[in-house]
């Protein structure tokens, strides 16, 4: 089984490590209400997505 000989930085494995942060999601706004909404998804809010109605909401 592999060992390794010598330590390694802090330096080092944060370096190694800089690529495995996780990023927010991208929001962007309903065209129809102005919410946050979360792009090639349907609006929580009004139910519509891409010009279309395909949630129900209780305001219908």
């Amino acid at each position: 089984m592999a060992v390794p000989k010598h330590k390694t930085s802090k330096s080092k494995r944060d370096k190694r490590r800089t690529h495995k942060k996780i990023d927010a999601p991208e929001v962007g706004t309903c065209p129809e209400c102005g919410e946050a909404k979360l792009p090639h998804h349907a609006c929580p809010e009004c139910g519509e997505y891409k010009g279309k109605s395909v949630i129900a909401t209780d305001d219908d």
